[in-house]
């Protein structure tokens, strides 16, 4: 009896020490498993932190206070450096104040006949108030005409028309709000450029929604942080910014690329030079000259 009951704690005894040794050999496989792939990611991407990339990006936001993360990734893009979302975000500076709103996503559509147009007023320095019409066409985002008046009539506005689509340009619709500015003149005008004028609903600019978000842009990203001192001076800034926003501002809805298309210039994050543009409120960025 006793030889019985000690061959039964012996088998006891045997499973817990297999039990442990499995267990033991289950937290080695597993280490050895995390370890190798920490030191196989830490040697395949050497650059995602190098310094230099660091301090280029660190650069972009210190330089362009108004831009996202996806600004900045699509601008390494066309260096030829490609960086996750993530680690442009890891080294965005702590803003003083609270963060600027989002702003919602609008339908994706790409639609090469249609065009649109709108009236935004700005303040001067004297107080005065100047009146801006855009007239922005929804193939890549461009903004085909754009001038400033302090008496706006519909006068005025059927000519800015004829100045915005010279010979067979025109589209074969435009869309505009219900503003009394629109008035038989202006419709006439719209109907001998061969465009038919589609208004929206009232009180409702989310039908109207690409020339509202250039609007927006213009505002937050450059008119916003300069003060106007007349209809002249205002002319000139939109100017500055109009060139910027074709030749070197990305838009997501363009596959951040820029309306006037910009070419992908590979180069090393510590050889890169940032050029001020739009009185210094943004930069773009190219590789430094051999």
């Amino acid at each position: 009896m006793v030889n019985h009951v000690a061959f039964l704690v012996w088998l006891e005894i045997g499973a817990v020490y297999r039990a442990a040794a499995n267990r033991r050999e289950l937290a080695e496989a597993t280490l050895s498993r995390l370890l190798g792939n920490a030191e196989r990611g830490q040697s395949a991407r050497p650059a995602k932190n190098s310094p230099e990339l660091r301090q280029l990006i660190k650069r972009m936001w210190k330089g362009n206070p108004t831009w996202g993360s996806p600004r900045i990734v699509g601008e390494l893009q066309k260096l030829g450096i490609d960086v996750a979302k993530s680690t442009v975000e890891r080294y965005r500076p702590r803003r003083d104040g609270p963060p600027s709103a989002s702003w919602k996503t609008f339908l994706e559509l790409h639609a090469k006949d249609l065009a649109s147009m709108d009236f935004f007023m700005v303040p001067t320095v004297k107080f005065k108030i100047l009146f801006v019409l855009v007239i922005l066409s929804h193939d890549r985002r461009r903004i085909v005409h754009f001038n400033v008046t302090e008496h706006p009539t519909a006068q005025w506005t059927a000519q800015q028309l004829v100045e915005a689509f010279p010979f067979d340009s025109a589209p074969r619709y435009i869309l505009r709000d219900g503003d009394s500015i629109y008035a038989s003149t202006v419709r006439q005008r719209i109907e001998s450029l061969g465009i038919a004028g589609i208004q929206t609903a009232s009180a409702s600019p989310w039908q109207n929604p690409y020339v509202e978000r250039v609007i927006g842009s213009i505002r937050r990203e450059f008119l916003d942080h300069v003060v106007v001192l007349n209809e002249r001076h205002l002319r000139r800034l939109l100017r500055q910014y109009a060139n910027y926003y074709h030749e070197w501002r990305l838009h997501r809805s363009l596959q951040m690329d820029s309306p006037n298309r910009r070419a992908a210039r590979p180069a090393n994050p510590g050889n890169v030079v940032s050029f001020p543009v739009a009185h210094g409120l943004h930069h773009y960025y190219l590789p430094r000259a051999a």
